[in-house]
């Protein structure tokens, strides 16, 4: 009975150290993903205005006769 329990005392620690353990540091590294994720700015395109030259972002940009603007004011410049 005394080696059955050594046995099982065994196969425990052996479980609870090579194999609960890297998933636990898989968890842990993909926790440490996700926080640098969110620490980076969320960039989107960006276009070019057909009448000054500056760069924008694509969801600030107009969009008139396949060519990008800046703003109402550059729209208004090139016709």
């Amino acid at each position: 009975m005394l080696k059955f329990l050594l046995l099982v005392g065994i196969i425990a620690v052996v479980y609870f150290i090579f194999i609960k353990k890297p998933s636990q540091l898989q968890k842990s590294n993909q926790d440490d993903r996700d926080a640098k994720k969110k620490d980076e700015p969320q960039s989107n395109e960006m276009v070019e205005c057909s009448t000054c030259k500056i760069y924008c972002e694509l969801d600030d940009a107009l969009l008139s006769n396949g060519k990008y603007y800046c703003s109402k004011e550059c729209l208004e410049k090139s016709k």
